[in-house]
């Protein structure tokens, strides 16, 4: 990885680099290498940057890095388009924010009764991320104070002017203070964002990524298929090709559960992942995908977003996306750091139109092949190598990755190759172990003692995603 890539060249926290390593952010995206170094020194920003690029994790480091935990007032405001974006970014600065202890961070969108809201609001909070309506609906009751807030950020600005949201972005910003630091991000470029910059953001630094337009170490597969054919097609993919791990998009929740389910019914090692997962089920899902004791993540592209995955073998697009520049960052995340990668995708008739904006904004012809061509090669379906242990207690238990690997290697015999990624959340660690062993290292572990008490220890299985 170029030094220039890795976190640890920014100046964060020890306890925010050691938290972006356990979420799998493995090395900065183009955005956020691109807008993080200014922004962490306090300058206002215009990013240029779409959807899934990377971007939320971008401001969400800056805002956390201009936060004082102690101080319990709103000193972070967000902006969204829609309520859909709001809760991601949420979500999103919530997980980042672990590092820190009890960071508050509250969600302000129509469609949701307001009297939880006030009362959420009445107990404090450091962070607010909301749409333009609702927000500007809390300060005109005063049960909103913005008098503490120090950072000021514009999500996907040029779809809030789409929708007619200027005039409330420009009242909200008027009633922060001016010695603020304001970071506007927006896909495109249209006279609007020129308009909001010259009335709010001081100096601002622009900065604007091109879309990675795929690097020659990936190559690129197609497939025609019928409706009929999707499912069983992917299946047949993975049994001709076998990688050892696979990053499966589909464009709907629906598709996701319905491929992890067909392939977990055929004996693939397959796990679901879209936006409805609870925190702590969203949390297993990835531990065990990044620590190689499931084969196949099937996502959509908004839960796949903050999501890096060293040395990923293969990308499969189950459906075509309707953006070329989400095909272009889908496939992007494998063949990184000089390895090879392979990007195969699925298309309907239907989504021909879509295969065609792929070409034009890839500059090339997509490389056919007929589904009669896959064979398997027998062995039955791809088995990981890994299987992961969870034990009951994490952090606040005072429980270290270096706990966990004494009981296993010095107390119980195992060697270090043995032991894989160990993974310490607030009430959970998770313990990647050769697959062959597991049940009897989690026999052993109950048997016995981490840090001197007995721990609770079970091996999880493909058919559950929660504790």
């Amino acid at each position: 990885m170029p030094a220039s890539l890795a976190f640890s060249t920014l100046p964060l926290s020890p306890a925010t680099l050691a938290n972006l390593d356990r979420l799998g952010y493995a090395e900065m995206t183009a955005i956020q290498a691109a807008a993080l170094p200014p922004a962490l020194l306090g300058k206002d920003l215009i990013a240029q940057a779409k959807t899934g690029s990377g971007k939320t994790a971008a401001f969400a480091l800056t805002l956390l890095a201009n936060l004082n935990p102690r101080r319990f007032a709103v000193q972070t405001l967000v902006l969204c388009p829609t309520r859909e974006l709001a809760d991601q970014v949420t979500a999103e600065v919530r997980r980042l924010a672990r590092a820190e202890d009890n960071i508050k961070v509250v969600t302000l969108c129509g469609g949701v009764p307001l009297r939880g809201q006030l009362a959420t609001l009445e107990h404090g909070a450091h962070i607010v991320v909301g749409t333009p309506g609702r927000v500007m609906d809390h300060l005109d009751r005063g049960s909103l104070q913005l008098d503490a807030l120090n950072t000021l950020v514009l999500d996907e600005a040029d779809r809030m002017l789409d929708m007619g949201f200027f005039d409330d972005i420009a009242k909200v910003a008027r009633q922060c203070p001016a010695q603020r630091q304001t970071l506007l991000f927006s896909a495109t470029y249209p006279e609007g964002i020129a308009k909001l910059a010259s009335q709010f953001l001081r100096e601002p630094v622009t900065v604007k990524v091109e879309a990675q337009h795929t690097g020659a170490a990936i190559e690129q597969r197609w497939y025609e298929v019928t409706e009929r054919e999707r499912l069983p097609a992917v299946s047949r993919l993975l049994d001709h090709f076998r990688p050892a791990s696979t990053l499966a998009f589909c464009n709907t929740k629906a598709r996701c559960r319905e491929v992890a389910a067909s392939l977990q019914a055929q004996g693939f090692s397959a796990l679901a992942l879209f936006g409805e997962l609870e925190q702590r089920e969203r949390d297993q899902v990835l531990v065990r995908f990044a620590n190689r004791s499931c084969s196949v993540l099937v996502a959509t592209d908004v839960a796949a977003r903050g999501l890096d995955i060293a040395s990923l073998a293969c990308v499969l697009n189950v459906d075509v996306t309707p953006d070329p520049e989400v095909h272009i960052h889908r496939i992007g995340r494998t063949g990184r750091a000089g390895e090879s990668g392979l990007a195969l995708s699925l298309a309907s008739l239907d989504e021909m139109g879509a295969v065609g904006r792929i070409e034009l904004l890839q500059g090339q012809e997509s490389t056919w092949h007929p589904l009669a061509e896959l064979t398997a090669p027998g062995g039955g379906p791809l088995v990981p190598p890994m299987a992961t242990l969870h034990l009951q207690g994490g952090r606040k238990e005072k429980i270290r990755p270096g706990d966990v690997l004494g009981a296993l290697t010095k107390d119980l015999g195992y060697t270090r190759e043995q032991v894989g990624k160990i993974d310490v959340n607030e009430f959970s660690t998770y313990v990647a172990v050769e697959r062959g062993i597991a049940q009897q290292v989690a026999a052993r572990l109950n048997a016995g003692r981490v840090k001197g008490r007995s721990v609770k220890v079970r091996v999880l299985d493909d058919s559950e995603s929660g504790d």
